[in-house]
């Protein structure tokens, strides 16, 4: 890697932070290619490399951030490149920070916002870090509600030595800028508009609306969490715009963008904390741990179910409870692990039987019923080659489950296709599959995409059958 020309002066800060946390030279110079490697980097840096940055030296590109976050990993609190004595950089881990207050985490969640509404094609190839789970889930769970989230109240109304209150300019109907007032109807609309993208997604892919939704979030959510509202207002604010984020991120997860969905999420999580919404918090982390699930981090994404667990306890309703069980299940299935993914489950149905007619779910939780506990099943005995038992779930939940989850009903499908590949009925799967290629054709989903391509994997062995090659046909038919 090439360097910048040395500076006269030695960079102290980084030495004191590098005897702080107990680093060699080599140490430190094996973790950041470590790290590097996470995003597909090859640094090579060395015990000399460590001794030119002491020495004042400058590392380009992203390795001040890498270092920085060496640093948040080893010391548990969070570094930038300059607390390192370095040059800031526009960083891989912009994102993954979890805000020490409601206006930072504004700062950077609207940062990421006009970076992704823009022309920056990198930001979507950022990769997936897992060790990126840690610190935000962690801090989430520790962390305190923020004592106050108001913004400009008393700046909205200036009043001079002499005469009458003078209220601010007023701007042009329908535009809306800093400080104006947040009403209540602009957060209904909010409200509204993340039904609309969530209905989009559900039926037509993340690919479908997905920049529409984050122009959406920078010229029209932004502005409002900037300007003038009280506490109440403040937290409902708050709320949306996690709520808003979080679809953002999950749009970008359907699109296999999934470092920059990583960090929609870890910012949505830091929303809900603002929003003093924990059972939203829990949501989130439920999400992220999905996307753990689906590349194939069964730890990570345990982990995270079981923290979101712990962070709401009894105070949320039995639906919500099966919810973040069957989160858990999810990920014990992708590791194998029978017994501890069979009795996540158990947990799971036996709190969906807790919910009583009548009972009120929070919004975003009203989607988990017995046809989405029945397509966790599925995908569970799928994941553990029970497939007599994927074949009974998979088909109850596509008789249970509404037309509008298109994409859902298209996944579940091919989970049942493949279970009937398991059990030998190659007829039956390859016309399941064919029918759901049909459908991953009309979505802009890459995840619906993915689930095919899986199902076409595991034909493989069969490809010289009859079934197989009329599956062939039928998917080359599709263009």
């Amino acid at each position: 890697m090439t360097e910048r020309p040395a500076q006269r002066t030695p960079n102290r800060q980084l030495a004191a932070l590098i005897a702080e946390a107990g680093f060699s030279n080599a140490g430190l110079a094996r973790r950041v290619d470590q790290l590097g490697l996470e995003h597909g980097l090859d640094l090579r840096y060395d015990k000399t490399s460590v001794t030119r940055w002491l020495r004042g030296q400058q590392p380009r590109g992203t390795t001040p951030a890498l270092i920085a976050e060496v640093f948040t990993r080893r010391l548990g609190r969070r570094l930038t490149a300059q607390d390192l004595g370095l040059d800031a950089c526009a960083p891989v881990y912009a994102g993954l920070e979890f805000a020490a207050t409601p206006e930072e985490a504004v700062d950077i969640v609207s940062g990421l916002w006009r970076k992704d509404s823009g022309s920056h094609a990198e930001l979507r190839k950022i990769a997936f870090t897992p060790a990126g789970l840690v610190v935000p889930s962690r801090d989430w769970l520790i962390g305190r509600a923020d004592e106050r989230v108001a913004r400009g109240e008393m700046a909205a109304v200036r009043v001079p030595a002499q005469g009458r209150p003078v209220l601010p300019r007023q701007r042009g109907q329908g535009e809306r800028g800093p400080g104006q007032k947040v009403t209540g109807g602009d957060i209904a609309a909010l409200r509204s508009v993340g039904e609309l993208f969530r209905t989009l997604d559900d039926a037509y892919g993340g690919g479908h609306a997905r920049q529409a939704l984050v122009r959406y979030l920078e010229h029209e959510c932004e502005p409002m969490l900037r300007g003038t509202y009280g506490e109440q207002a403040g937290r409902r604010l708050f709320a949306a715009a996690a709520d808003l984020t979080r679809l953002a991120g999950w749009t970008s997860y359907d699109i296999a963008a999934h470092g920059l969905a990583q960090r929609y999420f870890v910012q949505a999580l830091r929303l809900a904390q603002a929003a003093g919404d924990r059972a939203y918090g829990s949501y989130v982390l439920v999400t992220m741990s999905r996307q753990a699930v689906y590349l194939g981090h069964g730890r990570e994404a345990v982990q995270l179910a079981r923290v979101a667990q712990q962070g709401v306890g009894t105070s949320v309703p039995p639906g919500v409870q099966a919810l973040l069980h069957a989160a858990e299940a999810r990920g014990h299935g992708v590791l194998g692990e029978v017994r501890a993914c069979t009795a996540a489950l158990v947990r799971a149905e036996r709190a969906l039987e807790a919910v009583r007619p009548g009972d009120e779910l929070p919004y975003w939780a009203r989607f988990f019923d017995e046809a989405q506990l029945a397509d966790e099943f599925g995908h569970c005995h799928r994941d553990l080659q029970q497939f007599r038992a994927a074949v009974q779930h998979a088909e109850r939940s596509l008789q249970l489950r509404a037309p509008a989850y298109a994409r859902s009903r298209l996944f579940c499908r091919v989970v049942l296709a493949t279970a009937r590949l398991g059990l030998g009925e190659l007829d039956q799967a390859c016309q399941l599959a064919a029918e759901a290629a049909g459908q991953a054709a009309e979505m802009r989903s890459v995840r619906a995409v993915e689930y095919v391509r899986d199902f076409e994997r595991r034909l493989e062995p069969y490809k010289d059958a009859a079934p197989a090659r009329t599956y062939r046909d039928k998917v080359a038919a599709l263009g």
